[in-house]
C-alpha cells in the first residue's frame, strides 16, 4: 500500500487543492477526494496518518463517513467544516472525531495543527513493538520473545514488519504480493506458508495466533499493544 500523511476529505475543490499544494510544500504529504466512496476507495489502496474531514460532502455526511472509517481503522480525524453549532461539534466528537475546525481556516494555523497531530500519533512506520512477550526492533532487526532472540529468515521478517507498520488494518493479499513479494504472481501457498512459519516462532499457541489474524477472502491483519 501507498502511504501518505495527510487525506483531505472535502467537496470544496479549489479549497482541497489548495489546503493539498499547500502541505507539500511544506513536506506533509497529502492527497485529496471530493467525496465520501472516493475517500473509502482510497483508503482501501492507501495507508494515512490523519484525516482531514468535512462533514457536508454533496449527496453524503461526513458523520456517516466517519463512523463508517472507524469501524476499520483509529486513524486521527479532524472535522473542518463551516458549521458552527455546539451540536455539530458535539456530534463529530462523539462518533470519533479528534477535532473540530471551522471553515474559513488559515492554511499556516492548519497547516501547525496538522503537524502537532502527526508528531503527537507518530508516523505509522514502525520504530520499536514490545508488549512484554513479543519484541521487534526493526532499527536492528531483531525479534525476541520473552527476551530471547528468535530467528527469521529475510522474506519472515520482512512480512513480520510489513503487517506490523499497517496494524490494525486487513491488508490483502494482493499488497502483501506487491509490496512484499514485490511481484504479482506469487500463490498463495507461498503467502501461508510464511505466515505459518511466522506464528510458529511468534504465537503462543500457533493454532489460536493472538498476532497474526487470518481475514478470510481477504488477507492478513496484525493484531498488537506494544507498551
Amino acid at each position: 500500500m501507498e502511504h501518505i500523511q495527510c487525506l483531505i476529505v472535502d467537496d470544496e475543490i479549489p479549497l482541497a487543492e489548495s489546503t493539498v499544494e499547500y502541505f507539500n510544500l511544506f513536506e506533509v504529504s497529502s492527497e485529496a477526494v471530493f467525496d465520501a466512496e472516493s475517500c473509502l476507495a482510497f483508503l482501501r489502496t492507501h495507508t494515512v496518518d490523519l484525516i482531514l474531514l468535512d462533514i457536508n460532502l454533496g449527496g453524503a455526511s461526513g458523520f456517516d463517513l466517519c463512523k463508517a472509517i472507524r469501524l476499520e481503522s483509529d486513524v486521527p480525524i479532524l472535522f473542518i467544516s463551516a458549521r458552527q453549532s455546539d451540536d455539530d461539534i458535539i456530534l463529530a466528537l462523539s462518533i470519533g472525531g479528534d477535532d473540530y475546525i471551522r471553515k474559513p481556516y488559515s492554511l499556516s494555523v492548519l497547516l501547525a495543527k496538522v503537524k502537532t497531530v502527526l508528531k503527537r500519533y507518530g508516523s505509522k512506520t514502525v520504530k520499536r513493538y514490545d508488549d512484554g512477550y513479543l519484541s521487534v526492533d526493526f532499527a536492528l532487526e531483531k525479534v525476541e520473545i520473552m527476551n530471547k532472540p528468535i530467528k527469521l529468515k529475510a522474506m519472515e521478517y520482512k512480512l513480520l514488519k510489513y503487517l506490523m507498520e499497517h496494524a490494525g488494518k486487513r491488508v490483502e493479499k494482493e499488497a502483501i504480493f506487491r509490496d512484499v513479494w514485490e511481484d504479482s504472481v506469487t500463490l498463495d501457498g507461498t503467502l501461508n506458508v510464511h505466515i505459518r512459519h511466522i506464528r510458529e516462532k511468534i504465537e503462543k499457541d500457533p493454532n489460536h495466533p493472538q498476532y497474526i489474524q487470518t481475514i478470510w477472502g481477504v488477507g492478513y491483519m496484525f493484531q498488537g499493544e506494544s507498551s
